[in-house]
């Protein structure tokens, strides 16, 4: 058994995509009537977005986000993650946690995308 993917649901999924692609996701060409989007070209992983109108069909009910991480985002260099979290910041989204070094051995940083769902960001320290 694997986990080999991650589902939000999205108000605006065009929003969605561009701050996701922020972090570093590549999505196909999607139009503004697809509910469904999943992310290509991951290794491992892959994040799915579906429109809260779909999800309230399926489950009856509004979907609503956590109001803790329900996933997180491992980068390959701390470096790299402050670049996505600068990135976000420019575009205007918000981050809840700028990065920091934690005492667990790894920067970390909590972000929001636009629908309310927290998203963890970590990158492991480099041990001397």
């Amino acid at each position: 058994m694997k986990l080999n993917a991650v589902g939000v649901s999205s108000k605006d999924i065009r929003k969605s995509v561009e701050f996701y692609r922020l972090l570093g996701f590549e999505f196909p060409e999607f139009t503004n009537e697809d509910r469904h989007v999943e992310s290509v070209n991951n290794t491992g992983s892959k994040l799915m977005l579906d429109h809260v109108s779909m999800v309230k069909e399926i489950l009856g009910t509004e979907p609503i986000p956590s109001n803790h991480s329900n996933f997180c985002i491992q980068y390959d260099t701390p470096a790299e993650l402050d670049e996505a979290v600068d990135k976000l910041i420019k575009g205007d989204y918000t981050v809840v946690k700028s990065p920091w070094n934690a005492f667990w051995g790894q920067r970390y940083a909590v972000v929001k995308d636009p629908d309310g769902y927290m998203v963890d960001l970590y990158a492991y320290l480099k041990k001397d």
